[in-house]
């Protein structure tokens, strides 16, 4: 229950703030260009809160489903004008004004990523080292020359020393559909032994990455210091606990293998569903014990309701650190906003030519799990999900799609090259077409949450 509400309440942080910063983008260039507001919502539907602020007696609402927003203008087509106010009205305004305003609010959301880069790379981004563990026979790893107990300095000169950086990097060249990507490593614990492997990628795609299978696919096992297998957490009324396991005890054996670390102790676990087993238990002013348990069937893998220890620290040899200061961090942040940019609207036309599965589209329920999750882990990574989620918005607004901001950018550019407007009959069929592709785009993405949810 804490998990969900948890989950909930990060997800209507992100949206608020999201939607807020995109609308007050609008907001902000119309003020500022002579055109009067008569209404800033956040929310759709019923209102939930409503104030009027300023000389012109804006309308603030908050309303209640909040999964968007918009601001209402004085306009013709909406209404009756003062003749007095007519040099206000939006419809009134020239081209550029009008484009001027429509794009403000994907701006402001690349500009909201751009600060949450900035804060989140000062702060400091810290991830497992990406030190190769195993390599297996004859896998494009292996081909490539990569060998264990080598870490990735760089992708194709960019700086990747955590896994989470190598992924990326390399999406960024799937997404670009290179031939091969180039890993730059060395042997760990040393400056000198160096040297670079060309991996191929074409028998790769963005699907492996998108369902967590991309170092899987590559033939890498990522090396994993032994986290001790002591009990960190118990699930309330779960096997454990039932067995009469406390949160301290440390497993020692189970049935015949000896126990060395957690790894090895959930995968024992995870293989013997529905199976008596046998751990030996050691308990801090006892002898060791045993306690027989078995584990539940969750989708094929044991389960016996036991955590491991969130409090330990990993050996400073295997975590990096990222951490920048203001000016580096201002260039990092551009770059990395642009780069995500770039990937964001790549993999949208992929989908589109079906060169990627439709099944990697996230609707709310996903967001909220995410959002939830990012939460869990911290402020660092809770910012940069935000950040990644503001570029989204801010790529999928700009797409030339009637109903988006980009649709009505395409209107103007219509205009500016006829000389004249679409005529409304022209408009509102398109208008038609485009509230359709929204509205399949969001059965997809229900249908993708829902999915996931059951699966």
């Amino acid at each position: 229950m804490m998990s969900l509400l948890q989950s909930l309440l990060a997800f209507l942080v992100v949206i608020a703030l999201l939607v807020t910063i995109h609308e007050y983008g609008h907001y902000w260039v119309a003020k500022r260009l002579g055109v009067k507001i008569l209404r800033f919502s956040i929310g759709f539907g019923p209102t939930l809160w409503k104030r009027h602020f300023g000389k012109d007696r804006t309308e603030f609402v908050i309303a209640a489903i909040p999964l968007g927003g918009y601001v209402q203008m004085l306009d013709e087509r909406e209404g009756v004008v003062p003749e007095a106010e007519l040099n206000r009205a939006f419809n009134r305004q020239t081209l550029s004004v009008r484009a001027a305003i429509v794009v403000a609010g994907p701006v402001a959301n690349f500009l909201l990523a751009i600060a949450a880069y900035i804060l989140m790379f000062m702060l400091g981004i810290s991830g497992m080292r990406a030190m190769v563990g195993e390599v297996i026979p004859d896998s494009v790893a292996a081909k490539a020359g990569i060998k264990p107990n080598y870490e990735v300095m760089t992708v194709n000169g960019h700086n990747a020393e955590r896994w989470e950086s190598v992924v990326n990097q390399t999406l960024q060249s799937l997404s670009r559909n290179d031939s091969s990507v180039t890993y730059r490593l060395r042997q760990h614990g040393s400056e000198q032994i160096q040297y670079d492997a060309d991996l191929d990628l074409q028998k790769l795609n963005i699907d492996d990455l998108a369902q967590g299978h991309f170092l899987e696919k590559l033939g890498i096992k990522p090396f994993r210091p032994k986290i001790p297998a002591i009990v960190g957490a118990l699930s309330p009324n779960g096997i454990a606990e039932k067995a009469g396991l406390k949160v301290g005890d440390k497993i020692v054996r189970v049935d015949a293998l000896a126990i060395t670390d957690w790894i090895s102790l959930a995968q024992y676990i995870n293989r013997h569903p529905q199976q008596s087993l046998t751990l030996e238990v050691e308990r801090a002013g006892q002898a060791n014990f045993t306690v027989k348990v078995i584990p539940e069937n969750v989708k094929g893998d044991g389960r016996i309701g036991i955590a491991v220890l969130q409090d330990y620290v990993l050996p400073d040899e295997y975590v990096v650190m990222e951490h920048y200061g203001l000016f580096d961090a201002v260039s990092h942040s551009l770059e990395k906003t642009w780069d995500m940019s770039l990937l964001t609207l790549r993999l949208m036309g992929k989908m589109l030519s079906l060169e990627v599965s439709m099944k990697n589209i996230s609707g709310p329920l996903s967001i909220a799990e995410f959002a939830g999750r990012s939460a869990q882990l911290g402020i660092v990574t809770f910012i940069s999900f935000l950040a990644l989620v503001s570029i989204s918005l801010g790529v999928l607004n700009l797409l030339p799609v009637p109903m988006l901001d980009g649709g009505h950018l395409l209107f103007y550019l219509i205009e500016w090259l006829k000389g004249s407007p679409l005529d409304e009959n022209a408009q509102s069929l398109l208008q038609r077409v485009g509230l359709t592709l929204i509205l399949m785009l969001m059965s997809v993405a229900l249908v993708n949450d829902v999915g996931r949810l059951l699966g």
